[in-house]
């Protein structure tokens, strides 16, 4: 009778939904509240000690871990950690969750510490070889020290960048996702500042004869006399992303050794006001 009331809508019916949860997680129940930092330490060597030993044994490391803090007021405190390539050395996770424990606020007390593993992958054993010094991207010690510098400071304070299959250079490279993706296209050999502008800024010129480099160019109020110009390299729009005109680069070079990436947006008008722009600077 129960449930043909509930299923006529005269009887209220409480859903309970299924959560799914993380299939690498694991739980520490903790008799007496837990208030201090060494308490908390201790919490996370055990976690991920347990942690740790499932994914050796599935031959898996962790990319992205979660550490989730269970208070008795019953707020909850989170903290994250991300890895530059797959891990499951406890030491290395532990450095880096050491470095945010100073974010978690006890209050009264954590009753409940669970960590999930929230992206996993493969981890592939590397062939160690006994004379090789230069270990490239590879080098294990490489990864953990810029898994401790973007715990530290940031996730974008190292940012790694491959070639992309476009000519338009605001389109050229893309982000890497680890430290192990490889480039599924060569470095093209023309050469490109070490500093691109996220979006070219408008610039002045002298120009002497159309389509020659220009003489010299005004910057946010400093005037830079062109000593040295490479040019034009003409790099057209990707008409099947976008519309609009083609940019004719120049490589020139100040009376003060400083070196620029300028161009000349479409053909030469006459006039050029709000057609030369700055798009990078060569180290």
């Amino acid at each position: 009778m129960q449930r043909l009331g509930q299923a006529l809508g005269q009887e209220e019916e409480v859903i309970k939904p299924i959560q799914v949860h993380q299939p690498f997680m694991e739980r520490l129940p903790c008799l007496e509240t837990i208030r201090t930092a060494t308490g908390i330490e201790i919490a996370i060597k055990l976690l991920l000690e347990k942690l740790c030993i499932r994914l050796l044994r599935e031959e898996k490391g962790l990319r992205t871990a979660k550490l989730i803090c269970y208070r008795v007021d019953g707020r909850i405190v989170e903290i994250s950690i991300g890895t530059n390539s797959a891990s499951n050395s406890k030491d290395h996770l532990f450095t880096l969750f050491e470095l945010k424990i100073s974010s978690i606020a006890p209050a009264l007390g954590i009753e409940l510490f669970v960590m999930e593993a929230l992206k996993v992958e493969e981890l592939i054993p590397p062939q160690e070889v006994l004379w090789e010094r230069n270990q490239g991207l590879n080098n294990k010690k490489l990864a953990e020290l810029l898994d401790r510098l973007t715990v530290k400071i940031g996730a974008t304070i190292v940012q790694r960048y491959l070639p992309d299959e476009h000519y338009w250079p605001e389109r050229a490279t893309k982000q890497a996702i680890s430290i192990h993706e490889r480039p599924t296209i060569a470095w093209k050999l023309n050469p490109r500042p070490t500093k691109l502008l996220t979006k070219p800024e408008a610039i002045e010129v002298s120009v002497p004869v159309p389509d020659y480099p220009p003489m010299l160019f005004r910057h946010k109020g400093i005037t830079h006399k062109i000593r040295k110009a490479d040019g034009p390299e003409r790099i057209e729009r990707e008409w099947w992303i976008d519309e609009g005109e083609h940019r004719d680069y120049y490589q020139v070079e100040d009376e003060l050794g400083q070196r620029y990436w300028l161009f000349r947006s479409g053909h030469c008008r006459g006039d050029n006001a709000q057609q030369w722009f700055i798009h990078g600077y060569f180290a």
